[in-house]
């Protein structure tokens, strides 16, 4: 079975592991977390990282920090992870969706301003499978309207909009480093900003609220989501061929582009000119033409040997957001047309050219090409 997203790991993440565990420090006061934390806030030219036990933990943390305002109202797309709404209820804020752009499956950020009232405090900006979203509209609306800008980074390690790293845009932005991502440390996330008291309000909130002085002293509830010096250790070692890993991921969906391009009524992932996809996954959309959905088509896929996975399911459609009363009476078409007509192929870092032709020869036998 070719895997989907297998991580590429070598020997340098195992030595500098080694030299974690042999320093005696294995929790978070190591010094590879200090290191791998400023390395990242200079990758995306912010001036304090603060790291985390997850890319889930990250959203929700930046989201706290920020403050916002009990019962305000959030933007974020349907079309995206279920840690992105998770972490606006757990703060107790107000989700509020839009669709998704048709063409590079990010939020529709046209329709951000119709979905804004007078309880709007922020926008969740999400950059979806490697590619950015069209940040302009929206820190327009954020500085016009007074709204927090929140960055969900995680699928973007390195990709560019407009010359500038996602991960920059954000008052506060959250990255992922999960085992299937660019850089991945296992488990494991990182908050980035500028502003000094959303960066100390993050480093307290992922250790508990520990008082400086009275350490056993608490006088407000957080969370346990410290990142351990191993895991940093393995971040520091992918870090030094991120370079490498991106360039990666360009020559592969530049293959699969090639050997796809031909296919008919099958859409493949957005290229602008203005965007630097990083091509995290390498995602496929059946057209109407096809008469089966992504299910079935995943389902053909795993007969001959090759793995896929789906695409998200809206967060509208979501039952639990549903049993909890958010998901209201909107339809967001594009959204669940994604969701049904979607998957990505096997695009991890340790793919090879051969397996990449294998999977295009054998989608394309799927559907009948």
């Amino acid at each position: 079975m070719i895997p989907v997203n297998e991580p590429w790991l070598g020997a340098e993440e195992a030595e500098l592991a080694r030299e974690a565990v042999a320093s005696g420090w294995i929790s978070g006061q190591g010094k590879y977390v200090q290191t791998f934390e400023q390395r990242w806030s200079e990758q995306c030219g912010r001036r304090h990282g603060i790291s985390v036990s997850s890319g889930t933990a990250a959203l929700e943390t930046a989201v706290h920090a920020l403050g916002l305002p009990r019962g305000s109202e959030v933007i974020l797309p349907s079309f995206t992870m279920i840690s992105c709404v998770a972490a606006i209820l757990r703060n107790d804020l107000v989700p509020v969706f839009v669709d998704a752009d048709s063409c590079t499956w990010c939020m529709d950020v046209n329709q951000v301003g119709h979905r804004l009232t007078a309880r709007s405090s922020a926008i969740m900006a999400v950059h979806i499978y490697g590619h950015p979203v069209e940040m302009d509209a929206l820190l327009e609306l954020g500085r016009t309207r007074g709204l927090k800008i929140i960055e969900d980074a995680a699928e973007a390690h390195g990709a560019l909009y407009r010359g500038r790293p996602c991960g920059s845009f954000g008052d506060a932005s959250a990255f992922s480093f999960y085992s299937n991502k660019i850089v991945a440390t296992g488990e494991g996330g990182m908050v980035v900003c500028d502003d000094d008291a959303v960066a100390h309000d993050c480093r307290d909130y992922r250790n508990l609220y520990f008082d400086a002085q009275y350490r056993f002293t608490h006088r407000r509830l957080g969370q346990n989501y410290r990142m351990t010096n191993v895991q940093a250790a393995i971040g520091c070692a992918q870090l030094d061929r991120m370079s490498r890993a991106l360039e990666r991921k360009q020559s592969m969906a530049s293959r699969y582009d090639e050997l796809l391009g031909d296919v008919p009524d099958l859409q493949l992932p957005a290229r602008s000119n203005h965007c630097d996809n990083v091509y995290w996954v390498y995602g496929v959309v059946l057209g109407d033409g096809h008469p089966f959905d992504a299910h079935e088509l995943q389902r053909r896929l795993r007969e001959q040997g090759v793995d896929s996975r789906p695409f998200f399911l809206g967060l509208h459609e979501q039952p639990v957001i549903r049993e909890m009363g958010h998901a209201g009476t909107d339809r967001f078409p594009v959204t669940e047309r994604l969701s049904r007509r979607g998957l990505y192929l096997p695009s991890g870092l340790a793919i090879s050219a051969e397996q990449i032709e294998q999977t295009a020869r054998t989608l394309k036998r799927c559907l009948g090409c």
